[in-house]
C-alpha cells in the first residue's frame, strides 16, 4: 500500500480509503451489512494497509459510526488510523440539518460520542447549506479544530463557485481551510473535471470522490435495461438516477475491452484509471464481499498506457450535473 499526504496537511493516508456508508445496520438500507458482518471488511483493509475510513454521522442513523469506532478501537491503535466524518443531514427526528454553528457544535459531539474518540481527523461538510451565511459554518468548524475535536476539514460535493467562496472566506479571516474535497467522479461522470478538481489542484486541495466505481456499475455486470441481482441496485433508486443511460453503457463496454485485452477486472481498470488522475488523493471504494476488497487492493498494480487512458475515456459524453443534492 502507498501512502500520499492529505492535501496540504501532514497527515499521511493510505491511498484508497474504505467507505463504509454499506456498514452499520440493515434497519436503515436493506444492503446494509450489520455489525458483525461487518468487522471482517475493517480488519482486511487493515490487514491491507488502508489507514483511511469514510463515514457519516447520518449513515444508519448514526450507527455506522459505532461499528466502525468500535472495530477500529478493537483491531488498531487510534494513532494507527485516520477516522473521517461527515455532518449536515439529520440523524434523528429531532434534529435538523445543515450547517449553522448550532448544528455543527451538536453533531462534532455526538459524533465523537458515537466513534468513541477524542478526535476526529476529517470533519466533513456533507452538502453546502445555502440557508446558513458561509461565515457561521466556517467559523463554526474553524473552533471545532481549534477545541480539538478535528484534526482537519473538508468539504464534499457542491459547486465549484461556493466552493471557493467558502475557501476565500476562510483565507480572509484566518480561519482552518478546507484540506480536502469529496466529490462525485468516475469514469462515466467526469463533470468534476471542469468544475472543483482545477480549482483543488490549483490549491494543493486532496480530492477524495465518492463512487469511484460508479456504485458498481463499471464492473461491467449491469445489462442495458436491467438491474442486477445485487440487493443494492434492486432498492438503491437514487444510484440510478445517476447512472445508466446508454451513454453510459458506452463508458462500461470500453472498461470491459480494455480489461480483457490486460487480463485483468473491469473494476481493476477503472480504478488505475482515477487513480491516475490529476489531483487524487484516494478514493472512496467500499465492497460487500472479501474479494471485492481484495480485488481493488490488487488493482492498485494495474497501469494504463496513454492508448489506454484515451481509447477509455472517448466515449464519454457531458452530463447534467448530479450527485451535489
Amino acid at each position: 500500500m502507498d501512502y500520499v499526504g492529505l492535501g496540504k496537511t501532514g497527515l499521511k493516508v493510505s491511498r484508497l480509503c474504505l467507505g463504509t456508508m454499506t456498514y452499520g445496520t440493515p434497519a436503515w438500507r436493506p444492503w446494509v451489512l450489520d455489525e458483525a458482518t461487518s468487522r471482517p471488511f475493517i480488519k482486511r483493509a487493515l490487514e491491507h494497509g488502508i489507514n483511511f475510513f469514510d463515514t457519516a454521522n447520518m449513515y444508519s442513523l448514526g450507527v455506522s459510526e459505532e461499528v466502525v469506532g468500535r472495530a477500529l478501537r478493537d483491531m488498531s491503535r487510534r494513532d494507527q488510523v485516520v477516522i473521517a466524518t461527515k455532518v449536515y443531514y439529520p440523524v434523528d427526528a429531532d434534529q435538523g440539518q445543515g450547517l449553522s454553528r448550532r448544528q455543527i457544535m451538536r453533531a462534532v459531539d455526538e459524533s465523537l460520542r458515537r466513534l468513541g474518540t477524542d478526535y476526529i481527523d476529517l470533519y466533513q461538510i456533507h452538502r453546502f447549506d445555502e440557508g446558513v451565511p458561509i461565515e457561521e459554518t466556517c467559523e463554526a468548524l474553524h473552533d471545532v479544530v481549534k477545541a480539538g475535536k478535528a484534526r482537519h476539514i473538508g468539504a464534499s460535493s457542491m459547486a465549484a463557485y461556493q466552493f471557493v467562496k467558502m475557501v476565500y472566506t476562510q483565507r480572509l479571516h484566518g480561519w482552518t481551510e478546507f484540506a480536502t474535497m469529496q466529490n462525485h467522479y468516475n469514469l462515466v461522470y467526469r463533470e468534476e473535471e471542469r468544475d472543483t478538481i482545477p480549482f483543488c489542484i490549483e490549491e494543493g486541495i486532496g480530492v477524495i470522490p465518492w463512487s469511484p466505481l460508479a456504485r458498481g456499475f463499471l464492473a461491467g455486470n449491469r445489462k442495458r435495461g436491467e438491474k442486477s441481482a445485487s440487493l443494492r441496485d434492486q432498492h438503491d433508486t437514487w444510484g440510478h438516477t445517476l447512472y445508466y443511460t446508454d451513454p453510459d453503457y458506452d463508458v462500461v463496454d470500453r472498461v470491459v475491452e480494455v480489461a480483457a485485452r490486460k487480463g485483468v477486472l473491469p473494476i481493476q481498470v477503472a480504478l488505475a484509471w482515477i487513480l491516475g488522475k490529476p489531483g487524487v488523493t484516494a478514493p472512496i471504494v467500499s465492497a460487500t464481499k472479501l474479494e471485492q476488497l481484495d480485488q481493488l487492493v490488487a488493482g492498485m498494480t494495474v497501469t494504463l498506457s496513454p492508448e489506454d487512458v484515451a481509447a477509455l475515456e472517448a466515449p464519454y459524453v457531458p452530463h447534467t450535473v448530479i450527485g451535489i443534492i
